[in-house]
């Protein structure tokens, strides 16, 4: 399957979603159920950062937001559980590749896990012994590996890099850890992003990488680690878009209870819908605006300015806040229909403010991009810039 084959199956794919109106059962699964999993599987989504060498189709970073967008105008659920899914691709391109191989066999196989160092890992013999928690699993019960991000630790003391403590992710097989039924929230609730547990975990060294490190495998999703995020912002773009044409075609037709006006003649309404409009466009060619600067420059081999290497993480950050403040405006326009079950703007809303308790959308995640393009010291998570 190449990307434009991809593309349409996530079309096909999203439609049988909202014509089954299956989303109100994903939330009360808090996961997705096997058929949907299966079915995304078929579809080609977690192949999406596959290699060519092996048959996949390395999608570029804006054919990828467009899948999650698509997606997420289904179900936000579904659509943030396929961006991690899709990481399997991302993570073997950091391994020697007989050993990715062996990891992954499959094109089409889940990644899910918790990256950022939660846990401390000894380095033994041959690799690293661990015991711990992660939290925000997502789509962890569906996964055919789980990733755990440590700090390296070496006779009881943290293992020191050139920017601080060794931050490392280890890779197993789902049954090496314990899930736990912790995904009680208000949005997001099919993504079954629970905790997971090991205790006394061997992890061979060869199934481990540092996002720092250069990855063995060539191509340009692996020229910088920051692809593993860029992919996200289908999220907020797919689920404000949703809101918005509901909304749209909703208040076409609505008429005011009490004098019988159209809202299409509402000058109110009229505006209201111009803004949310201008608000998420504008935001959606940020986003592709930034990625594609970005993937032009690596695909010459140009080396990035620091403005230029900020700029998908603003991007980014400014998608999830202006998808939430879009998704409220609607839910506030159709007022007191958009509570009820029915209509899906009360569970967008929730998806939407359960989406940006994410560290990539919220607003100290500027403080970083803001750091690099002044050239100060202190910039944070420059591994992801």
């Amino acid at each position: 399957m190449d990307a434009a084959e991809i593309k349409q199956n996530a079309v096909a794919l999203a439609e049988e979603i909202r014509e089954r109106d299956l989303a109100p059962e994903f939330d009360q699964l808090r996961q997705l159920p096997v058929d949907i999993v299966d079915k995304l599987r078929s579809a080609g989504i977690f192949r999406m950062n596959m290699p060519k060498i092996w048959g996949g189709p390395e999608m570029t970073s804006m054919d990828q937001v467009e899948v999650i967008e698509t997606l997420c105008r289904a179900d936000g659920s579904v659509g943030w559980c396929s961006f991690i899914w899709c990481d399997s691709g991302i993570y073997s391109g950091y391994l020697e590749d007989d050993v990715a191989r062996e990891l992954y066999p499959e094109l089409d196989m889940a990644q899910s896990g918790w990256v950022y160092p939660a846990v401390p890992a000894e380095k033994v013999d041959g690799g690293y012994r661990v015991s711990g928690r992660w939290i925000f699993g997502s789509g962890c019960n569906h996964c055919d590996r789980l990733a755990a991000g440590v700090v390296v630790m070496e006779n009881g003391k943290p293992v020191m890099g050139s920017s601080g403590p060794e931050w490392r992710i280890l890779l197993a097989k789902p049954s090496d850890f314990t899930i736990e039924d912790t995904w009680y929230t208000h949005g997001l609730r099919g993504t079954g992003s629970h905790d997971y547990v090991t205790e006394d975990l061997f992890v061979p060294a060869e199934h481990s990488f540092k996002f720092s490190d250069k990855a063995p495998r060539e191509g340009i999703i692996w020229k910088r680690p920051d692809h593993l995020l860029r992919k996200m912002s289908g999220v907020p773009l797919g689920i404000a878009r949703d809101a918005l044409d509901r909304a749209t075609e909703m208040l076409s037709t609505k008429q005011d209870r009490r004098t019988g006006a159209a809202y299409r003649d509402s000058a109110v309404v009229q505006q209201t819908l111009g803004e949310a409009e201008a608000k998420l466009g504008a935001a959606r060619a940020y986003v592709f605006n930034s990625l594609e600067v970005q993937w032009e420059k690596m695909e010459r081999n140009q080396e990035l300015t620091r403005a230029e290497r900020a700029a998908p993480l603003m991007a980014r950050q400014h998608a999830f806040q202006t998808g939430r403040q879009v998704v409220q405006m609607m839910f506030d326009l159709i007022g007191g229909e958009a509570v009820y079950a029915r209509n899906p703007f009360e569970r967008q809303l929730r998806d939407m403010n359960t989406a940006c308790q994410h560290i990539v959308g919220q607003h100290k995640t500027l403080q970083s991009a803001g750091a690099l393009i002044l050239q100060s010291d202190s910039v944070a998570g420059e591994v992801m810039l």
